[in-house]
This record gives C-alpha cells, structure tokens and sequence, in this order.
C-alpha cells in the first residue's frame, strides 16, 4: 500500500495495476502521485479489492493484449458482485481500441488515453487541480526507472508502438534531470533508463543524439551507485555512449539492445536498417571498447517467411555470440502493421517450437557463464528477503527480467543496501553466494 489510514475521515480505496512493460510503470507512478493522499489509501497491483481499480493496459502483442482484457473482466465482474465501485482503464490498450472496448465492455467507468490522463486523474478524484511532477515509487525504494521519451520515430514492420504512442518525444534534458534528482532524494540507489529507443533520445529536440550527455549528468548524482541502460536500438548506435558507460564507475556495464533476428533478409524486410555484418560489427565494438560488459538483446522466431534455414541461421548466432542474457518472443501479428499481411505466417506450433530451441541453446550458455563466476566476489543489491534466501542483483542483472544472487537469509542484511559476495554455486539464470 502507499499510504495508510489515519484521522476518522474514510478515504476512498484505489488500486492502480500496471500491465506491461517499465514505461507503464513509470506513468502509473505519476498518476498516483497526482492522486491526494488525504482522500484516497493508494495501492498498487495490490490483491486487495478496493473501491476504484484503475487498469494501466499493455498492448504490445496479443498475449498482453489478452492479459490486458482477462484484467479488465476480472474486475468487471468484481464490480457485479460489489466488491469494487468503479472500474477505469487506461494504458496502450486504451489508447489504440477506445471504441472497441466501450462497446465490447460497457460496464467499465472511464476509458482514457494518454492525452487524457488528467481528466483521468481528475475524474477519479473529483478535483479540478492542476497536474504536478509528484510520482509514487511503486518498486522497491531502491530502484526505480526513468522514462526519458516517449513514443517512436522507427517503423519496425511488426510493432504497433508508434501507432499507440505516436513518434518519438524526448523529455527536454532539464526535465529529466530534475526528475533524476527528486528519485536521488527519496533514496534511489540504482536508475533505470527506459524509453522506446533509448539511443534517439535528443534529437527531435537538440538536432543531435543526447543520450551521452544525459548519462554524464545522471553520472554526476552521486547518489546514484548504479545506472542502467535499456532499449537500445542497434542501427546507428551512437558510439560516444560507449566512451561513457567504459568511463563512469557507477554506469553498469550492461546494455539492453534487442536485435530481433540476424538473417539479412528478415532483417530487411524487419525494417531494421542494420545488416547482420554491421550487426556483427556493432557487438563487436561493445564488447572491445567495455571490457567486461554484459549484454541483453531479444530476438522474434516465427517472422512471415522465416525459414527453417534462417532460424538455424539465428540459433548458430546465439551459440556463436553467447549473449549473457536473452529473451525470445513469438512472432505476434499485430493490427496495422505490415508484418501482419507478409506471407506466409508461421504457424503457432513452428513459432513454439523455434522458441523453445532457442532458448534451450541459451539455457546451456547460460550456465556454462554462469559456471564461470563460481569462486568470484561480486557487488550485488538486496532487492528482497524471500524465504530462506535474501535475492539480490549484480551490476549485470536488471530487476524482474535478469539473473539473481541467492543468500542465505542466515546473514542479517538489510533490503536496499549493497554487499560483497562470493559466489560458491551457479545454475542456469541464480548464482548462489556467501557474504564476502
């Protein structure tokens, strides 16, 4: 919960449940930091029903789509059985199928888009105040993630994100950094960099890629211990990054850069503007110009036309590159897209059984890198005590997605605080350590 009763005025109950990925998480925070504590208890994806249940969607692909409505009827029904007052959704779903869901779901109470967050929050509140920077960290205390813009300028053939969230808009520098200093203040030790396309970032408003000079500046809050960077596009990646990431001490080496396949054909027809040599190329500056860093990148089986020939051609890529972290989705048609009218369409048992190939090659990678670190002392961040074991991150290991560090909770360490540790046994994605 984010906030408790007190005084003898009841206060109205929401849950915000965020769907998705961390940019949503990030708007959520900002519409419960403009929701007044003084009249509303706050909960966030609790499991509670609460009087008002605002639904942050994803729309992504079509299993998050689904995740998205299964939520939606949930608390519907909730509604039916007075267990909930009123339901309001917002979020990428929202944004793109408005009308659709209006007449498919009528007994929702509000459906609104991005623009209309503050009649949202608004309406919710029953207020006319104007809007404020306030945001509520919903993760951890000592981490949480910064959106640096939003949207997309690419046309990736197979995402619908830029026809849900419009082209690329980067949040002037000084915004973000004041926003950057307020998240230093309430005792964030670790920043997450998220935007649709990281790398852009800038260059709708300054007529040259920023994104190194905003890493500096982050760099310069010493509260920050760890900074870390998502979303990377990898066609024209703006190599003074790198300069900075090798440079400052508190930049986690580590870099999420989703490349989505490597046969040139695919990639053309991806739109990817990259070939699988400048691809090649690209990992191979990284990895010389930051010793030590470790990558994530995401790859699509099942692409219109992928052939059996050009999926081997990916999982040789995977054996060859040994990515440190890896994640792999199926191919998802979405509406709007021209992927969605390529021909022909993989069929969902091919699309699976690609998938769980790939991932079986990146299991055995996994552990054998994993082998590797055994005997090593690391840095990690207590992220949370579970059962016997307090779970921690090291600097190469992003909340939720990647790798963990068990401890046994024999140790008294405290949630939030960073150690030293040994790591004394690896399985396939949890390295077990002793406190060094």
């Amino acid at each position: 919960m984010i906030s408790s009763s007190s005084g003898k005025i009841k206060r109205q109950s929401i849950n915000v449940v965020t769907l998705g990925c961390a940019k949503n998480i990030v708007d959520s925070e900002k519409i419960m930091g403009n929701i007044p504590l003084g009249s509303f208890e706050v909960y966030h994806n609790s499991d509670k029903f609460t009087d008002i249940v605002l639904i942050n969607t994803c729309g992504f692909i079509n299993d998050a789509k689904q995740e998205s409505i299964d939520t939606m009827l949930l608390y519907v029904e909730a509604k039916k059985q007075h267990k909930v007052k009123k339901v309001f959704v917002t979020g990428c779903l929202a944004q793109r199928y408005k009308t659709d869901l209006l007449n498919e779901i009528p007994e929702l109470d509000g459906i609104y888009g991005f623009s209309e967050i503050p009649e949202l929050i608004k309406t919710i509140t029953n207020s006319t105040f104007d809007l404020s920077d306030n945001r509520i960290i919903s993760t951890p205390s000592h981490y949480a993630y910064l959106k640096i813009a939003e949207g997309c300028d690419r046309t990736c053939s197979f995402c619908a994100i830029p026809f849900i969230r419009g082209k690329n808009v980067s949040y002037p520098l000084e915004k973000v950094l004041a926003e950057a200093h307020q998240l230093a203040e309430k005792g964030v030790k670790e920043l997450i960099v998220v935007a649709q396309d990281t790398t852009y970032y800038g260059f709708d408003i300054y007529k040259k890629r920023m994104l190194a000079t905003l890493l500096e500046k982050l760099s310069d809050i010493k509260q920050f211990e760890w900074i870390r960077l998502h979303y990377a596009f990898p066609a024209g990646f703006p190599e003074d990054v790198l300069d900075v990431i090798r440079s400052r001490s508190n930049i986690c080496k580590y870099l999420d850069i989703p490349l989505q396949h490597i046969n040139d054909t695919l990639l053309e027809s991806m739109r990817r503007s990259i070939t699988s040599n400048e691809t090649r190329s690209l990992l191979r500056k990284i990895r010389e110009r930051i010793p030590g860093i470790h990558l994530r990148t995401a790859f699509i089986v099942g692409y219109p036309g992928e052939t059996t020939s050009q999926f081997n051609e990916l999982v040789d890529f995977v054996r060859e590159q040994r990515f440190q972290r890896m994640g792999v989705f199926n191919f998802s048609a979405e509406e709007g897209t021209s992927a969605a009218l390529l021909k022909p369409q993989i069929s969902e048992r091919t699309k699976i059984a690609r998938m769980n190939k790939l991932m079986e090659w990146q299991q055995e990678i996994s552990f054998s890198l994993n082998q590797d670190m055994v005997g090593k002392t690391m840095k990690v961040l207590v992220d949370r005590l579970e059962n016997d074991f307090y779970v921690a991150r090291t600097e190469f290991d992003s909340p939720e997605i990647d790798n963990e560090v068990l401890i046994p909770a024999t140790y008294k360490l405290v949630v939030g605080d960073f150690y030293r540790v040994k790591i004394n046994k690896a399985e396939q994605y949890d390295l077990f350590g002793e406190i060094f």
